[in-house]
């Protein structure tokens, strides 16, 4: 038994009856269930229907996600999530290098290492290499100026955490920015590279080893042994090619928003909803949300 999930961005809920009902009796679905009405709905299938990619194309052009999973074991009992472009919508050190007026250089090789086109350790070498010599205080400053959170996440963590799921924090960014974002949104624990200062500027060269795929990989296993649960329990959700290991190896792999080349190796896209969709396809209603 699988379950349809279907999602609209929050901000522009055009998710209706008749889109769900026309979805469910072309596949032979089940009672469609309303998660919060314009925005999520979801209904019971008993087989993976063959066009299931061309439907999602199609909805694709009218704002809606649309997702598949089995029935069981919806509710993930682990969260592990990307921070930049993830939980944030900034990548940090594009933001940094913005400060130091290197900002195009280090955007055009962020694109371009979040879409597996660069190696990542190597590419975070060479943008930290351009920020030598920042003051320490450009932290504070784009934390302060430059920051925001995706829509949904305070949901996400606070109603996860509710229902008794652990939450980390695993980033190819930096501690700096990590430790921020943990404590306002209530992750358990965080794990990122370490930017290193000296006399009060930023030396520019980052910590080894430098935490990337591997150390996503190493994270999910180490999180999940010392807590005593399956991979099929934990949630995984990331943007960029060094989060592929990890959300293939979880229950439930969430490309949010996704680079298209790490989009395309990914069954749950969600290019339209916010972090609630997460939520949503657990199976929790608005109602449940803490």
């Amino acid at each position: 038994m699988y379950v349809v999930t279907l999602l609209a961005d929050p901000k522009a809920p055009n998710l209706d009856r008749v889109t769900v009902e026309a979805l469910r009796d072309a596949w032979g679905g089940g009672g469609v269930r309303w998660l919060n009405y314009g925005i999520a709905a979801e209904f019971p299938l008993q087989a993976l229907p063959a066009n299931r990619w061309e439907v999602w194309e199609g909805l694709q052009g009218i704002g809606i996600d649309s997702l598949i999973q089995p029935a069981e074991g919806r509710r993930k009992r682990m969260l592990l999530a990307d921070m930049d472009s993830t939980m944030i919508q900034q990548e940090c050190i594009d933001e940094l290098a913005d400060v130091a007026g290197v900002g195009a250089r280090v955007k055009e090789i962020t694109a371009r290492a979040m879409n597996g086109e660069l190696d990542f350790e190597g590419a975070l070498t060479e943008r930290v290499g351009l920020l030598k010599g920042l003051p320490e205080t450009v932290i504070r400053q784009v934390i302060d100026e430059r920051l925001t959170f995706m829509p949904g996440g305070a949901e996400l963590l606070r109603t996860m955490k509710a229902n008794g799921a652990y939450c980390a924090l695993v980033s190819g960014g930096f501690t700096a920015f990590t430790g921020y974002v943990a404590q306002a949104l209530g992750f358990d624990e965080n794990r990122a590279n370490v930017l290193l200062i000296e006399d009060g500027r930023l030396t520019g060269v980052p910590s080894r080893p430098i935490l990337g795929r591997e150390a996503k990989v190493q994270a999910f296993h180490e999180i999940s042994a010392r807590l005593g649960l399956r991979p099929e329990e934990v949630m995984a959700v990331g943007d960029g090619a060094n989060d592929l290991g990890m959300l293939h190896l979880a229950g439930a792999g969430v490309a949010l928003h996704a680079k298209p080349a790490v989009a395309a190796q990914c069954d749950i896209r969600i290019n339209h909803g916010d972090l609630t969709a997460l939520l949503y396809m657990q199976g929790y209603a608005a109602e449940d949300f803490s």
